[in-house]
């Protein structure tokens, strides 16, 4: 089975210490060409400020970063590392500082452009590509969060939802757990609700 986490769209995030500006931008990209185009374009941006601390992760691709004149492990690597623990690739991060007078020390800079990282990827989402059954499940409105959940439960998601006399939901299920999900739904609703399976798909769906 063939998965992996990117980034659910654009995520941009601020942090003040003290006095210090740190703006995190975090895109998902395709390429390491694509990354270092939003680095160009971030510098440009941004050319006013003290740095412009970046990272980005490449699936089959490099990893690289960059402290951008910070001390030495104290930007680029923990920007990285964020990535990292949640196994997100295809994204570049960039997080920009405006230098506010007072001197952080490389602790404090550590904590301020993880942080930055974590709130710009949080503000992202992650979205996890894998092969999905897609199915159709429709439902009475009284229903519709409790099945939301029980959905998340088998960790599948929620594509689509059809509104009319009932909702009509279309829902992604990883391929291991689509016969549970079916069945799990029929003994919820005594025999009234049936899901129905209307193929498969290889695509991004979030996970949060």
């Amino acid at each position: 089975m063939t998965e992996y986490f990117i980034p659910s769209g654009p995520g941009e995030a601020e942090l003040v210490e003290k006095r210090s500006r740190f703006l995190g931008h975090l895109r998902p990209v395709e390429t390491e060409e694509e990354a270092r185009a939003f680095l160009a374009e971030m510098k440009k941006t941004y050319y006013d400020a003290r740095h412009n601390c970046w990272c980005y992760r490449i699936r089959g691709g490099p990893e690289r970063y960059s402290d951008d004149g910070e001390p030495q492990g104290s930007a680029g690597l923990p920007m990285l590392e964020v990535l990292r623990r949640e196994n997100v690739t295809n994204a570049v991060c960039v997080v920009t500082r405006y230098f506010g007078g007072v001197l952080l020390g490389t602790g404090g800079l550590l904590r301020a452009y993880t942080q930055s990282a974590k709130d710009a990827l949080d503000a992202a989402g992650i979205s996890v590509v894998r092969r999905w059954v897609e199915a159709l499940l429709p439902c009475p409105y009284a229903m519709l969060e409790r099945l939301k959940q029980e959905t998340a439960a088998f960790g599948g998601a929620v594509a689509g939802l059809d509104y009319g006399a009932d909702v009509t939901m279309t829902v992604l299920l990883p391929e291991e757990r689509a016969e549970d999900f079916f069945a799990r739904v029929y003994d919820l609703s005594g025999g009234k609700l049936e899901a129905v399976a209307a193929g498969e798909c290889f695509r991004a769906a979030p996970r949060r």
